[in-house]
């Protein structure tokens, strides 16, 4: 997908699996899951891929989160995304930045292996607020505390947004996490809006009550990804998240009165 200028392709890692019934559901509809077969399976089986975003924009070079690196635990399988960056002639170490929309494991496999940073020549950078809620706060993990450690002589934290790169910037949006950030890709009179995990289905661009289970404010991040829908349907705005199908760009149209998603 190319925005103006900027270029942006799919690291597709790996995939996560999980029962939509004990995921996802809408505020006063926990069952709700099942009027979408076509997102979630006659049976709740929902399938998702892991993964992140490789940005080129002027001699920068940048990884969006980083997937579930090389795992298997019977419900996320990774270890692709290294592979992929090397099939658009990227290695780790022409890696200028790595960014994390937060935290959560499935963003952060990558981060490091062995101890040392995968992208020794990057810095990283993320959101102070989830840099202290996973490090340091209530959602500090062994995971994230082996993954993450290694990086802190690389690391760059924000506390507000400004442009990292150019033609890509920060959008302070917690809700899903305390930190949680989004970005935009602005080029040229055209813009696409990185989501992170902002948005998991897009079934929850469509219906504007739903939640999951790992949001830590369900309120705030509803509401943060409602304004960004609003925002899409009236801009034309690109929207694109790892854990949509096929990680493909879309639209938020209005069809039939209904807000959609629709992919590219």
């Amino acid at each position: 997908m190319r925005i103006g200028s900027v270029e942006i392709q799919p690291l597709f890692d790996g995939y996560g699996r999980e029962q939509a019934g004990e995921i996802i559901s809408r505020f006063n509809f926990p069952d709700a899951w099942r009027c979408h077969p076509e997102s979630f399976g006659h049976d709740g089986h929902w399938e998702f891929p892991v993964g992140g975003f490789l940005i080129r924009t002027g001699e920068r070079i940048i990884v969006l989160d980083t997937g579930v690196g090389p795992m298997d635990d019977g419900s996320y399988k990774g270890g692709g995304l290294i592979a992929q960056l090397a099939s658009f002639g990227v290695r780790p170490t022409d890696v200028t930045d790595v960014l994390f929309s937060h935290l959560h494991f499935d963003h952060i496999g990558w981060a490091s292996r062995d101890a040392r940073p995968v992208f020794p020549n990057a810095t990283y950078r993320v959101h102070e607020r989830d840099w202290r809620h996973f490090m340091d706060g209530e959602a500090k993990s062994a995971v994230g505390t082996e993954l993450l450690s290694p990086i802190q002589n690389q690391l760059e934290l924000f506390t507000a947004d400004f442009e990292i790169a150019p033609h890509v910037s920060t959008r302070f949006s917690p809700g899903h996490t305390p930190g949680s950030t989004v970005f935009v890709i602005a080029s040229e009179q055209q813009r696409a809006i990185l989501l992170g995990d902002i948005v998991h289905s897009t079934v929850q661009l469509s219906e504007p009550d739903w939640t999951v289970i790992w949001d830590v404010d369900p309120l705030a991040a509803s509401r943060v990804r409602n304004d960004i829908a609003d925002d899409a349907e009236k801009t034309g705005d690109l929207l694109v998240a790892a854990h949509f199908p096929k990680m493909q760009f879309g639209r938020v149209l209005r069809v039939e009165g209904i807000r959609k998603f629709v992919a590219l």
